[in-house]
């Protein structure tokens, strides 16, 4: 099985570390091919960030060349996930929602640590569209932005068990989801800190990945998610312009 990973940013660096973080949850067998986008922002903060991501996201997996079995879209709340299932016939997973279906088999509420405070309300936006904001307790933030999550493992790790202690004694949560992908691989150093569970969004992705294909499953195209009409494009894939590194 090959999950294809995609990084919605630009930062290499970072698209290592979840790739880290996917192939040691992985099954044998299970080969993880990460992917950066070839342009973007190398930190998603905002609306604008977020919907280029979405463009960038969508460019970069309809120019690889290689075969895969399902794809995982490692950015927390960010856009894209349907067009992304109208351009491939194979499942595409959403971290964000990923994390929320474990944290949701795992206690009766979870709340969501993300980054800065302007995120919130688009990772609430996110769940209300997935059906999954009613068992939310809360979406807090760190106040960190996403570079500055990946920069400093330490500080993050303090920034969000902070605001998960406030969401758990505060708020009622039962479970924590990590709301952003540069935050991947903390979960057991922030769980052992709160004593309750942590959901990465990366890995839980992988795994029900995993789960779907291994059913022999994908997503339907009967209607929502067919293939796009087969408007005319200009300039598409983007990637093929001479502007994209």
């Amino acid at each position: 099985m090959r999950i294809l990973l995609v990084n919605p940013n630009t930062n290499a660096a970072m698209t290592g570390a979840m790739a880290a973080s996917a192939r040691a949850v992985a099954s044998p067998g299970t080969e993880i091919v990460p992917l950066t986008p070839r342009f973007g922002a190398d930190a998603i903060d905002c609306n604008f960030e977020s919907y280029l991501s979405a463009v960038a996201v969508m460019d970069a997996v309809s120019t690889v060349d290689t075969g895969f079995d399902a794809v995982v879209m490692a950015g927390f709340g960010e856009h894209g996930r349907e067009g992304m299932q109208e351009l491939v016939d194979v499942p595409v997973l959403d971290i964000a929602e990923c994390a929320a279906h474990v944290a949701q088999l795992l206690g009766r509420t979870y709340s969501v640590v993300t980054t800065l405070r302007r995120s919130v309300g688009a990772i609430e936006d996110r769940l209300l569209l997935a059906g999954q904001r009613a068992r939310c307790a809360s979406v807090r933030a760190t106040g960190l932005g996403t570079a500055e999550l990946d920069a400093d493992p330490d500080a993050a790790v303090a920034a969000v068990v902070e605001q998960a202690r406030l969401a758990v004694e505060v708020d009622g949560a039962e479970v924590i989801c990590l709301g952003c992908g540069g935050l991947a691989g903390l979960d057991e150093a922030i769980g052992a800190r709160l004593g309750v569970p942590v959901v990465d969004g990366v890995t839980a992705a992988v795994r029900l990945a995993e789960a779907v294909v291994g059913l022999g499953l994908r997503t339907s195209k009967v209607c929502s998610y067919a293939p796009p009409p087969g408007n005319a494009l200009t300039g598409w894939p983007l990637s093929h312009l001479g502007g994209a590194r």
